[in-house]
């Protein structure tokens, strides 16, 4: 290398969980990269802003549209860095087209401006909010739902009127590569939506930017609090979406058989990989032998691996925790129904199911985010919501139940419920989606989750100057006895 030439910028292999093989090699963005990124996006925001609300909807609806037709093409990049088979790939692809759908269709009306009521004492005023978008949004996402997961953010924001930088997770690089390619297509190469590849040190740098107008965080809950930490510097704003130890309850007049395949469903599909997923099941003592054999039986049926169920562990040191949990809860006198520690198998887990398992319990108390079922008898539906409730996490839940359903679910402390299925709520682009405690705060998805990306902005405009003013030093004493007066006889009694 010669004085002049300039080093090669760092980078790093993608890799496919299950052979190990390269399928992609990405830069290592360092802080001085990401900041360009930003100050790009903060261009192109205004571009993006400026357009109006009909014409980025039916831009990001055209977008919607390339995505449907390179569907096939963007979900083998996600089956080649995560492992997950075709279809569940394709089915992460088509949930988060129909978000952006909504997204698109329901920003101007819940973000334009409306009216507000000015109240008696401030009659000769006009009141109105409007929502005004941050500029540029930073979202770190996270591996396991490489594009549904951080789409509810990404969505959302350009639906605002923000401009995106993404840092998606090292181990799904390409992912994110793609999707920003798809959305380049259609906005003639405006960087709007941006892509910085790398480690935690790259996502550090995004939320340390200067220009940053939010962060809209999903990973682990220790990965939170440092985005969170970081974010503090320069008050910026965070949505912080993190994991959880999602309990479903099964009560005494429960559908055995539709609760047996949510719970299998739930904690096994993409290998058990999914935040909201089922972890812990609490299922009552008198239908507790019915449901138990009808889980049993559905997840002896499943296989890990090529032309399996599930594909691997996506991140290998996954593996390690799932071994550690489904050794603890034997040791601690947990009985292995399906499988055991002979299960985990480095990069697959085969389905575990382990009934009687004590609730201090690392299987019980941690997010195993691997394909561990447990399953624990109760004697009534108020010691399976205790036990649901006795956690630091609170994301989301499940609970089946014929005649009580709605009731159980609103002594939850979680974000969202599903009644009599598995993980609806997170389908439903009109609802929002987020935690409370160890899971985080704020919520993407719906009405809630376009606020989240926008900045309220009140103004008051004067009709006509009131008779007596009350905001001037011209005010008088007589002026204050009337308004007195009219607040006790309004309010007063």
């Amino acid at each position: 290398m010669t004085a002049t030439e300039a080093p090669a910028p760092a980078t790093f292999e993608s890799l496919d969980p299950r052979t190990g093989d390269v399928v992609g090699t990405h830069p290592v963005h360092d802080e001085a990269a990401v900041r360009a990124a930003v100050a790009r996006a903060a261009s192109a925001a205004q571009w993006w802003d400026g357009l109006g609300a009909d014409e980025r909807r039916g831009l990001l609806l055209a977008w919607r549209a390339v995505l449907v037709r390179k569907l096939d093409d963007l979900a083998g990049v996600v089956v080649e860095e995560t492992g997950k088979p075709i279809d569940d790939a394709r089915l992460e692809l088509v949930l988060a087209i129909d978000h952006l759908d909504w997204a698109a269709k329901h920003a101007e009306k819940v973000l334009g401006r409306r009216k507000v009521a000015p109240g008696l004492l401030m009659g000769n005023q006009a009141a109105s909010v409007t929502y005004r978008p941050y500029g540029v949004i930073g979202v770190i996402g996270p591996w396991n739902y490489p594009v549904f997961t951080p789409m509810g953010s990404i969505a959302y924001a350009l639906a605002a009127g923000n401009a995106v930088v993404f840092k998606p997770s090292e181990l799904t690089p390409g992912v994110g590569v793609a999707l920003a390619d798809t959305f380049a297509e259609i906005v003639d190469g405006r960087p709007v939506l941006q892509v910085v590849t790398g480690f935690g040190e790259t996502g550090a740098a995004l939320c340390r930017a200067p220009g940053i107008g939010k962060i809209a965080f999903t990973g682990s809950t220790a990965t939170g609090k440092r985005v969170m930490a970081a974010c503090a510097e320069s008050l910026t704003p965070v949505l912080v979406e993190c994991g959880g130890k999602d309990p479903m309850i099964v009560d005494a007049d429960a559908d055995l058989d539709a609760a047996a395949d949510a719970a299998v469903w739930g904690g096994m599909s993409n290998a058990g990989q999914t935040c909201a997923g089922v972890e812990r099941v609490y299922v009552l003592d008198a239908v507790a032998e019915e449901f138990t054999a009808k889980v049993v039986a559905k997840a002896r049926g499943l296989r890990a691996g090529s032309g399996g169920a599930y594909g691997p562990m996506t991140m290998a040191g996954q593996v390690d925790i799932v071994r550690r949990h489904v050794e603890d809860a034997l040791a601690r006198g947990g009985r292995a129904v399906v499988g055991g520690a002979e299960s985990v198998q480095p990069p697959f887990v085969e389905p575990v199911v382990i009934v009687d398992v004590p609730e201090d319990s690392s299987a019980v108390t941690e997010e195993t985010f691997g394909p561990l079922l447990v399953v624990n008898r109760v004697p009534d539906v108020d010691e399976a919501v205790r036990r649901s409730n006795a956690t630091a996490y609170g994301l989301g839940a499940s609970v089946f139940s014929r005649a009580r359903g709605e009731e159980i679910a609103g002594r939850l402390r979680c974000g969202m419920v599903a009644v009599n299925g598995v993980i609806s709520f997170a389908g439903i682009p009109g609802l929002p989606f987020g935690g409370v405690g160890d899971s985080g705060f704020g919520r993407i998805h719906g009405e809630d989750g376009l606020r989240e990306f926008a900045r309220p902005q009140a103004v008051a405009r004067q009709r006509f100057p009131l008779p007596v003013p009350v905001t001037s030093f011209s005010r008088t004493a007589a002026t204050m006895k009337a308004l007195v007066g009219l607040v006790r006889a309004r309010h007063g009694r």
